[in-house]
């Protein structure tokens, strides 16, 4: 979890795959902004495969790619907005939202962060760091004999730093400009990529052994995840 909110976790606070199948719509549209041809256009392309893997329907799909990009009357633009803050015990944690209603958006981050501590830009932002993040399967096992050796495989698809996700994959960090090269360069080697985007990286996790503790931050970010504007969170825990 240090590294990022996981997939899982989002999974178990929405409840619902509905609300799982909204956000990948929105992320779908938000990225189609950019042009409706995913060969073309990194973000839709990502966007695309989270739908898959997520079994978002066909129909959903194509109706968010015409939204975003303008094929449809009335369709939406959605922005990204970012929210810095605290969570209990004083975790840093970054808020990404994706939004057509920054006001709207706005009070329910206020009001979740009531627990919390809400902040003002750059007040936990500076112990980040702004990075790719690449998620992929290896070809082959991490251990025994015949093993994918993660570091190898980050070296030669021009990633910085890798490192394990404690369910089988690897988590592979690169520069941002770097994001798209770096995935495609791993698909080549056979690696299966389930995600890539522009992450926050936090350089200076914080570490809960109180488990009490641990379980109070945990929910408030499980209610925060659980709001529909809110795409993804990156605290800072170890």
């Amino acid at each position: 979890m240090g590294a990022q909110w996981k997939q899982k976790g989002r999974e178990a606070a929405a409840k619902t795959k509905g609300k799982i199948f909204d956000k990948i719509a929105r992320e779908i549209a938000a990225a189609a902004k950019g042009g409706a041809d995913p060969s073309a256009n990194p973000r839709l392309r990502m966007a695309l495969e989270a739908a898959k893997k997520a079994s978002v329907t066909k129909d959903t799909i194509e109706r968010a790619i015409k939204k975003g990009s303008g094929q449809l009357d009335g369709g939406v633009q959605y922005d990204t907005v970012f929210y810095e803050g605290f969570a209990p015990h004083q975790v840093p944690v970054i808020v990404e939202c994706l939004t057509e209603n920054k006001n709207r958006t706005s009070s329910n981050v206020r009001v979740l962060f009531r627990k919390g501590q809400l902040g003002s830009s750059g007040s936990v932002s500076w112990d980040y760091q702004r990075v790719g993040q690449v998620e992929a399967m290896p070809p082959g096992p991490l251990t025994g004999a015949g093993a994918i050796d993660p570091e190898e495989a980050a070296i030669e698809a021009g990633a910085q730093e890798v490192e394990l996700d404690g369910e089988g994959g690897a988590l592979f960090y690169t520069e941002p400009t770097d994001l798209d090269a770096v995935a495609k360069a791993l698909a080549e080697r056979k690696w299966s990529v389930t995600a890539a985007k522009l992450a926050w990286r936090p350089k200076n996790p914080v570490s809960l052994d109180d488990e009490a503790k641990r379980a109070e931050v945990e929910a408030f970010l499980a209610a925060l995840d659980e709001d529909d504007d809110v795409q993804a969170l990156y605290p800072a825990l170890a």
